[in-house]
């Protein structure tokens, strides 16, 4: 893949497909990370007197626009970071997109509006999909991937763009790929795997693909109760997926034959609902009891204390760590200290330490740890699970070419 080095930028437009896909609430950025994971190739772009048309998605309108998803918040905060101005267009390939970008000197920054405000986007027909392409191909001279969070999906600024305009990687990507490469083909050992977050089935393919590389896999989050369940265990009212039971028994009965240890939760904090994680309020019929005690009107919420332990003593003496989905309902003080003893542990350990997106590296920022002191935090939760499973990702794909 040719890098922006590989690219003569200067006095050019230059497309830079980001993900900006920030969470809002009241029209407020709650996490700004992936804004400042693009502002380095967007400022070095600058530097090199490139015109730079930003342009990401935001949630998921349905094709038109939707003023709760609009861009117009991240413009400003894109600003900020850059510390210069950066100019917003209130559409995407429009009048306003037009304009905006014709008024580009070399060195200045755009962000186009939302592209999923228009339905060519996300279109499953090849045809509507490459017409949106096309419109979009008008603003530009040449493109920049640098969106990790959305180059598993076959999108038309992801994956017909490139195709359209002299293309290259982005630094963000570039560095997410070499990554990925560490956790696949380099591997150092010990090399365990902390899977989190709700369901079982969004993490299906990660585990059958890890069941032949890692060494061990470390099971929290709502997808340890399917994991308790199919050992015999009581979950009470905990999350559950039935229909994943016996694909657990059988990624069990692998991990024996391959040599792969999985660690299952062995105490767990429940209560009778699920916490307020907005107001934070205190949680009063919370208590931690055995993985096997949890009775029948209750719901598991997080890890409890010995399997924080456990947790910590299996990344110990871990040379590579992937960590992907928290252990317990982070947003809540009652049921964050599961997901805050794993993120020391990392810390704590000398692996190459990789936290997968999304929900985790939301946790990261949100429980205080220093970003830095990781080995490296994705930007992208799903693209990072699918280069796992050993997919072939559309975005990536489109940028080889």
């Amino acid at each position: 893949m040719k890098t922006i080095e590989d690219l003569q930028v200067n006095g050019q437009r230059v497309f830079v497909r980001a993900d900006l896909n920030v969470p809002l609430s009241d029209g407020r950025i709650t996490d700004d990370g992936r804004i400042r994971a693009v502002a380095p190739t967007i400022a070095k772009l600058v530097a090199a007197g490139a015109k730079v048309i930003v342009a990401s998605h935001l949630g998921r309108p349905k094709g038109e626009p939707d003023p709760q998803y609009s861009l117009a918040p991240v413009a400003a905060r894109l600003g900020e970071i850059l510390g210069r101005s950066v100019s917003f267009a209130t559409d995407t390939v429009g009048e306003s997109a037009k304009a905006t970008v014709a008024a580009l000197a070399n060195g200045e920054v755009t962000l186009l509006e939302n592209l999923r405000f228009n339905a060519g986007e996300t279109a499953k027909d090849d045809a509507e999909r490459g017409a949106f392409a096309d419109q979009l191909a008008e603003l530009a001279d040449l493109y920049v991937g640098d969106g990790f969070g959305a180059v598993h999906r076959k999108h038309a600024s992801v994956f017909d763009l490139p195709a359209r305009l002299p293309h290259a990687v982005g630094d963000l990507i570039a560095t997410e790929v070499g990554v990925l490469k560490r956790l696949t083909e380099e591997v150092e050992r010990p090399y365990v795997v902390v899977l989190g977050g709700s369901k079982v089935s969004d993490k299906v393919g990660v585990i059958d693909n890890l069941l032949g590389k890692a060494d061990r896999i470390l099971i929290g989050g709502g997808m340890a109760y399917t994991f308790l369940a199919a050992l015999g265990h009581e979950v009470g009212i905990s999350l559950l997926q039935k229909d994943q039971i016996p694909v657990v028994l059988e990624y069990l009965e692998r991990g024996k034959a391959n040599g792969v240890e999985f660690v299952i939760p062995v105490d767990v904090a429940i209560s009778a609902s699920f916490p307020d994680t907005k107001t934070h309020k205190p949680v009063e019929d919370f208590e931690v009891v055995d993985a096997d005690k949890i009775p029948a009107d209750k719901e598991g919420l997080d890890i409890g204390p010995k399997t924080r332990e456990l947790f910590a003593s299996k990344l110990a003496d871990a040379k590579t760590v992937f960590w992907n989905g928290p252990v317990g309902v982070f947003e809540h003080p009652t049921f964050a200290e599961g997901t805050k003893a794993v993120a020391q542990a990392l810390l704590d350990s000398d692996a190459f330490t990789v936290v997968g997106g999304g929900d985790s590296a939301a946790a990261v920022r949100i429980l205080g740890f220093d970003e830095k002191k990781f080995g490296h935090i994705s930007t992208g939760g799903g693209a990072s699970l699918e280069y796992l499973e050993g997919k072939t990702l559309p975005g990536l794909a489109a940028l080889e070419g």
